[in-house]
Order: structure tokens, then C-alpha cells, then sequence
């Protein structure tokens, strides 16, 4: 049975539903289908700052990463040099670890090679599932897989292009978030909203 917060809907098990910051980004955002390049960067992103970490901890800090990486505008962050790396070494507002904070620099240029390529981040991201989401049935936290052939395959795909902090984990996690695939439990009520039937 998925848990419900003070309203009572039912929801996924997976989050904190005493905390408004989590509890809005999984009724408004978790799952909810991204074509948009920026938004699909800044998945990317925060999904690849997450590794090791809990989503809470960056849920806390996305206005930080938003302030620290030019609101994930590709072409801005792809002109960062060390000092920029430096400063956001020093920056609070974000997990400060610097493989992390250097693969912000090298997927944005990733991604300015894939657009030269004539490819958009988020339509290519979505050729992995056919263009279209993947509507699951998991009845408890417990069947949600943490990678798929698909994630799999996605990973293997951006890591040739040179994205940093894309394994098949990382992959899965953006494509929840995006809404790639609609992994709310069937208990909860975004589960239906999200195309479940």
C-alpha cells in the first residue's frame, strides 16, 4: 500500500511526505513526461549529482545547481574553464565533489556535440524507449528495478559520446523523472494521471 501525507492520496513509498519540497516534485514533476532540452539537461544533471547520495539532498540543492550552472543553459556552462570548476568548488548551494562538478562541463559539451550531430538531448533521450513512455505495474517499492536493457542501452550510448556520470543507474533515475517511463505504483493516485489504466 503506497503511503499518503496529510491529504490522503496515495502515494509512491518511495518519498518523505512530511517534506513540501518532495512531496511537490512527486505530484508535479516525477514521471511527467520532458521534451524540453534544458529541463532534459538538468535531469541529467541532478540524477548524475544524486550517485551515491539520496534525492533528497539534491532536491535541497537544485536552486543551488540552477544559480551555480547558469539555470542549465547548455551553451553558457560549455564555455566554463577551471576557475569556473574553482567556483563551484566553493559553492554551498551544490555538492561539492569534482568529478561531479567537471561532468556538469563535459556533458554540456557532450550535448553541444550531439546538437551538432542535428540531435536535441531530450529527443534523442527518448528514442531509447521508442518516443513513447513505458507504463509499469509495480505494486511495491521493492519491484522497481534500478536499470533496464533500456537504461542499459542509454548508457552504453552516451558514454561513447563522452557524458560523465551516466551508468545505467543514473540512466533508469532520468528516465523516471522524465517521465520515459511512468514507474509510480499502480496504489498511487499519479500512477492513473500519468497514462495507467
Amino acid at each position: 500500500m503506497a503511503l499518503s501525507a496529510l491529504d490522503g492520496l496515495p502515494r509512491c513509498q518511495w518519498g518523505v511526505w512530511t517534506d513540501p519540497l518532495y512531496l511537490a516534485y512527486h505530484d508535479e514533476e516525477w514521471g511527467v513526461p520532458v521534451h524540453d532540452d534544458r529541463r532534459m539537461f538538468e535531469f541529467l544533471i541532478l540524477e548524475g549529482a544524486q550517485a551515491g547520495l539520496s534525492w533528497s539532498t539534491i532536491l535541497h540543492r537544485r536552486e543551488g545547481y540552477r544559480a551555480a550552472f547558469a539555470g542549465f543553459d547548455v551553451d553558457a556552462i560549455a564555455r566554463f574553464g577551471p576557475a569556473d570548476v574553482e567556483r563551484s568548488m566553493a559553492d554551498p548551494g551544490i555538492v561539492r565533489n569534482r568529478a561531479k562538478v567537471a561532468s556538469v562541463i563535459t556533458n554540456a559539451r557532450a550535448t553541444l556535440r550531439l546538437r551538432d550531430e542535428g540531435l536535441g538531448l531530450a529527443e534523442h533521450l527518448w528514442t531509447f524507449v521508442g518516443g513513447q513512455p513505458r507504463v509499469t505495474r509495480w505494486q511495491a517499492a521493492g519491484q522497481t528495478p534500478s536499470a533496464t536493457p533500456e537504461s542499459d542501452a542509454m548508457s552504453r550510448d552516451l558514454k561513447r559520446r563522452g557524458f560523465a556520470f551516466v551508468g545505467p543507474t543514473v540512466c533508469y533515475s532520468i528516465m523516471q523523472a522524465t517521465g520515459m517511463v511512468n514507474d509510480h505504483l499502480m496504489t498511487c493516485f499519479r500512477w492513473r494521471d500519468l497514462g495507467g489504466s
